[in-house]
């Protein structure tokens, strides 16, 4: 199907303008101060990558960025799914904001900084995840042509973007210096397993050899755990 660049270009632009100002309004308002210095960090190194990320599939690879950017999902399990992230990453944001204007629980700046280092090389691991998988779609579905893909990430574990989702939203909170937000963002896993679950549903019953790709490759998320 033919691409209106255009058209995606600015779509993209919408979306991720939208988004900092929603992460800014869930942030800022319920901190009350714009010093709070870990929130303007933690949009620095979410949204410049994404950013530049963004320019890169826009040349290299508008196919995919057009499925990123569709998150439409069909199934009303997956909907579910989707909703409860919603909430779970409002509650989250919007309680690391009023942990900073009430210094419920004060974490020293080195943790932020950890955080921060684990934040970025999970983005790394799902930059590279985006490179192997040109079939990578934000809703559950088989795609026309599509394919099993089992190398690099593909062969320790059949789902790396979802491992690297888990410490990038894990990675979330600890920078915001939150403790009680990374409690709720824990919640994420559960959340997690029940659209892999899914997923894998749809992929054995759609996608030819995906049965064999599951023998082949044992662990879903984390190596030797699960």
């Amino acid at each position: 199907m033919e691409i209106n660049t255009q058209k995606l270009f600015c779509s993209a632009l919408i979306k991720f303008f939208a988004g900092v100002i929603l992460v800014g309004l869930l942030l800022f308002p319920a901190a009350g101060s714009f010093a709070f210095w870990q929130a303007w960090l933690f949009m620095g190194v979410l949204f410049i990558p994404m950013f530049v990320a963004g320019l890169i599939l826009m040349k290299k690879n508008p196919s995919l960025l057009r499925k990123r950017l569709n998150a439409k999902e069909e199934q009303m399990e997956q909907k579910e799914v989707v909703l409860f992230s919603g909430l779970m990453f409002l509650a989250s944001f919007v309680v690391a904001g009023l942990n900073f204007r009430f210094a419920w629980i004060v974490l020293p700046a080195w943790v932020t900084i950890v955080g921060t280092v684990f934040f970025l090389i999970a983005y790394v691991l799902y930059a590279e995840v985006l490179r192997e998988n040109e079939y990578l779609s934000r809703t559950i579905e088989v795609q026309e042509g599509q394919k099993v893909v089992d190398t690099g990430l593909y062969g320790i574990v059949r789902h790396p973007m979802y491992m690297a989702t888990i410490f990038l939203f894990l990675s979330m909170p600890i920078i915001l210096g939150s403790i009680v937000s990374f409690l709720i963002m824990l919640l994420y896993i559960p959340i997690i397993a029940k659209r892999i679950r899914n997923e894998e549903k749809v992929l054995e019953e759609g996608l030819d050899g995906y049965k064999l790709y599951k023998e082949k490759v044992k662990y879903r998320i984390i190596p030797f755990v699960w």
